[in-house]
């Protein structure tokens, strides 16, 4: 793609409406050094220097679609607690509106706590519940979902496995059937996005769905034909990390194969929600399927060479044409 047609598309994305439904969580990155072993334990000891709060999961996604230009709607659940006030603070410090997220008394905000030393994550501590929402919580999120459907342009899906996701939720999510639904899956609820648009797991995932181990463009191309025979989806996107992404076209024989930007690596964290994020955009701008593919691959060529959870601007995608 060249950079003028690249900044044709993206600057259709201003204004875009997409309705975002997964589950929202907190990125804490803890950053110090370590200069000494502990006494107590042969683990080092990190002096902490900073700590920064990011939006994860879902709110990460839509953090993207609005650093892009896009209008985010975000659908999801968190804890009546103190990290549910400073998670909705968060949003609506990075201009994303509140008005379709339930708190839930019964269930913790998701926290993901990394401990990051010399540019390396040390460990990471999760603070969170994967328990089904409760029927009264859900009713709440399909009521939400539906009111936002009539101005949205697609439907995106962000499933951390985290509660959000249910068969109910689903069947609200395809409700209008003439916008496309584009589904960040999880394993354990492969079922749930049968007759959605597009799906868009890594290369284990897709070998968890399809029982198939991928060791070659064959056996990628078998099991992306399998998925998506499984799930009535007629396309599919597979990301494969150094390898670029593999999109497929039910009326296609065969997949075609995007290579990777050639830039160094940091932090993969969040990259497939940049992904989706960006696809999801392009295609609801009238990007084609593949020109929406190869705006994704660039835009998670731009937050792997980060550290963090991170997004992408409208100027920096343009410019990674150049």
């Amino acid at each position: 793609m060249e950079r003028k047609t690249a900044r044709e598309l993206v600057s259709r994305f201003r204004g875009v409406r997409v309705c975002v439904l997964g589950d929202l969580m907190l990125d804490l990155f803890i950053r110090g050094k370590v200069s000494r072993i502990s006494p107590e334990a042969p683990v080092p000891v990190v002096e902490i220097e900073s700590e920064e709060l990011r939006l994860g999961g879902a709110g990460n996604v839509a953090h993207n679609i609005v650093s892009l230009g896009g209008d985010p709607v975000l659908v999801s659940v968190v804890g009546e607690d103190n990290n549910g006030e400073r998670l909705l603070s968060a949003l609506r410090e990075n201009g994303l509106s509140t008005a379709g997220i339930v708190q839930d008394a019964d269930r913790p905000t998701t926290v993901k706590s990394r401990i990051i030393a010399h540019s390396q994550q040390m460990i990471r501590i999760d603070r969170e519940s994967r328990k089904r929402i409760s029927t009264v919580v859900e009713k709440k999120l399909v009521g939400n979902l539906l009111a936002s459907l009539p101005d949205a342009q697609a439907v995106l899906v962000s499933d951390y496995a985290k509660g959000v996701i249910t068969p109910a939720t689903m069947h609200a999510a395809r409700r209008r059937r003439e916008i496309p639904v584009l589904i960040d899956p999880k394993v354990p609820h492969y079922q749930l996005y049968k007759n959605t648009t597009i799906i868009t797991p890594n290369v284990t995932e897709a070998e968890h769905m399809s029982g198939i181990a991928i060791e070659d463009l064959g056996s990628l191309n078998r099991a992306g034909r399998r998925i998506m025979s499984h799930l009535r989806c007629p396309y599919l996107l597979i990301t494969r990390g150094e390898d670029g992404m593999s999109l497929f076209d039910r009326s296609e024989p065969e997949p075609v194969h995007i290579p990777a930007r050639g830039r160094e690596v940091y932090d993969v964290t969040g990259a497939g929600d940049t992904v989706i994020a960006a696809f999801a955009l392009a295609r609801s701008a009238g990007a084609s399927w593949l020109d929406a593919a190869v705006l994704a691959n660039h835009a998670a060529g731009i937050v792997v060479g980060r550290i963090g959870t991170a997004v992408v601007t409208a100027d920096e995608l343009i410019e990674s044409f150049r």
